[in-house]
């Protein structure tokens, strides 16, 4: 089939509530902040000028609206996003300390992106796509773990691109063991891996970024390029016998880092939409990096994700 299509994302589509100050009475008061891993990856691939669709499913409800409505906004394809109205749209509570890092209480139980079916996976879109993203939050329950797994074996048969992030978010599983059983079945469907260093830690034991990233290209040989992400130290890509460093940005004025390991990530599929996934070279993958790591450390000098995502020219101007 014609691949019409850039980049199509399964997942979820929620709002972050995100402390921002106190009231007159001194209480604490949330913005809504449109998020959602896969969305959020999208959203930067879209200001990129990709061409994006989103698969998932959010409630018929204020927030499924704002939600649907804040990704078309942005220039997502909404086409195949399911309103629900059994089920109310997933929220996250999330509270950030002082270097802006995150604790995550999740309302979702079930939430609406966990109610995506087999059969609410579109066969076309995904054919006609260049790369298919999945993260492992479609994987913590059903029925939207086979509708994930239908999605990523359509994915194959259409011979996209598979790119995975782990995204592990712990109290989003009955248990880790869980978790690293789901995430094992990921790694072994993609081709393209972003990985974070807490996640490299967490599923080969190893503290050590070469030795974590070496574990994983042995016991996944599907793996085609990997990303280790490392926050303010900077982001590591291991591509066949290739092993490229790139330091972060710590320019300050950091708020939170919500969504930017998803802004690294597009990035990155950005680079190989334009690249190809063949042949690259150590300078290719530095200049990849180079970017990614400038545009992430932005969107942490804002609050949220989507509606956050850097202008590439701000990019450009940074480095």
């Amino acid at each position: 089939m014609n691949q019409t299509m850039d980049v199509v994302a399964l997942g979820e589509l929620l709002v972050d509530f995100t402390c921002n100050g106190t009231s007159p009475q001194g209480n604490p008061l949330y913005e809504a902040n449109p998020g959602g891993a896969p969305c959020n990856v999208l959203a930067m691939l879209s200001k990129l000028g990709k061409k994006t669709a989103f698969i998932g499913k959010v409630g018929e409800d204020q927030f499924g609206h704002l939600l649907r409505q804040v990704g078309l906004d942005v220039g997502i394809s909404m086409d195949h996003l399911v309103m629900d109205s059994s089920t109310h749209t997933t929220l996250a509570f999330v509270k950030t300390a002082e270097n802006g890092d995150r604790d995550f209480s999740f309302y979702r139980d079930p939430g609406a992106d966990l109610c995506l079916t087999p059969d609410e996976v579109p066969e076309n879109l995904i054919a006609s796509s260049k790369i298919f993203h999945f993260g492992s939050l479609s994987l913590t329950g059903e029925p939207v773990r086979s509708a994930t797994q239908k999605a990523v074996a359509l994915a194959k048969s259409a011979n996209c691109i598979l790119s995975f992030d782990p995204n592990l978010r712990p109290p989003l599983w009955n248990n880790l063991e869980e978790a690293r059983e789901q995430i094992h079945w990921g790694l072994a469907q993609c081709d393209v891996l972003k990985i974070s260093d807490d996640e490299l830690l967490f599923f080969t034991g190893e503290r050590d970024f070469d030795a974590g990233a070496a574990k994983l290209a042995a016991q996944f040989p599907n793996l085609r390029l990997i990303n280790v992400t490392a926050g303010a130290y900077g982001s590591i890509s291991y591509y066949q016998n290739l092993r490229v460093f790139q330091p972060g940005l710590s320019l300050g004025g950091v708020i939170e880092t919500t969504g930017a390991g998803d802004t690294f990530c597009a990035c990155v599929l950005n680079f190989l939409l334009e690249h190809g996934l063949e042949h690259l070279t150590s300078s290719e993958l530095s200049q990849m990096l180079r970017f990614a790591n400038a545009a992430a450390y932005l969107v942490t000098t804002r609050r949220g994700a989507i509606r956050s995502m850097p202008e590439p020219e701000q990019v450009l101007a940074l480095l």
